[in-house]
């Protein structure tokens, strides 16, 4: 996670650091710099969709295991004044293979809990400190299928297999960095992306996210 997460910063350092030296050089024809910077020229409104990539963390039972994992997500952003964006996203979210933690009971036997697709609805605020930079936190609902089965039981025990729905809440936030200085067109809608998202089931079972993504938006 720490290795992703370096690299995921590493990258949009990188590929912001010209587009806020751009903008910085720039100001109003009026020169006065002491005005709210225009976002007219970016596309932080609108709809927009997104694919995901990056480190998945999933724990039970006092253990996680860490895996690749992927998804999507797809919302709708609004602006108030100058610098402050508001909007809704559903997602979409699985780690590579699905995850499975195996631990022992404490009278013996195994437990294995599994987690496989993981759908959310989320609110998110932002704040533009810069016209081509947001950075922004969200939170909502979530809700996650999993499965958890007790095997190799010892004498006087039962195995038992419970394949299941559970819901739980989402927090979580990141930056996102819009090309519509770079591009024409419909490019023009393209972005860049970093989060992370902390997920917490009503079973007590949890997942960290840490993703880069690339998105467009439709004006």
């Amino acid at each position: 996670m720490r290795i992703v997460s370096t690299a995921l910063l590493a990258a949009l350092v990188a590929a912001a650091a010209p587009a806020v030296a751009q903008d910085a050089s720039a100001p109003p024809p009026s020169q006065d710099t002491s005005a709210p910077v225009s976002t007219n020229g970016t596309s932080f409104r609108g709809f927009r969709v997104e694919g995901d990539v990056g480190g998945d963390r999933y724990q039970s039972e006092g253990v996680h295991r860490n895996k690749l994992g992927y998804g999507a997500s797809g919302g709708f952003d609004g602006q108030i004044g100058d610098r402050l964006v508001i909007g809704v996203e559903g997602s979409y979210w699985r780690a590579n293979n699905y995850t499975e933690n195996v631990t022992a009971g404490r009278t013996g036997g195994t437990i294995a809990d599994k987690s496989f697709d993981e759908y959310g609805v989320a609110v998110r605020a932002g704040v533009l400190v810069a016209p081509q930079l947001l950075v922004f936190g969200k939170g909502g609902f979530i809700n996650n299928e999993q499965r958890k089965a007790f095997n190799n039981a010892p004498a006087g025990q039962t195995n038992f297999y419970n394949h299941f729905n559970t819901d739980g809440y989402q927090v979580g936030g990141g930056v996102e960095l819009s090309m519509a200085n770079r591009f024409q067109g419909p490019l023009s809608g393209l972005y860049l992306s970093a989060q992370y998202v902390y997920s917490r089931y009503d079973d007590h079972t949890s997942r960290q996210k840490l993703f880069g993504g690339v998105g467009i938006r439709f004006r």
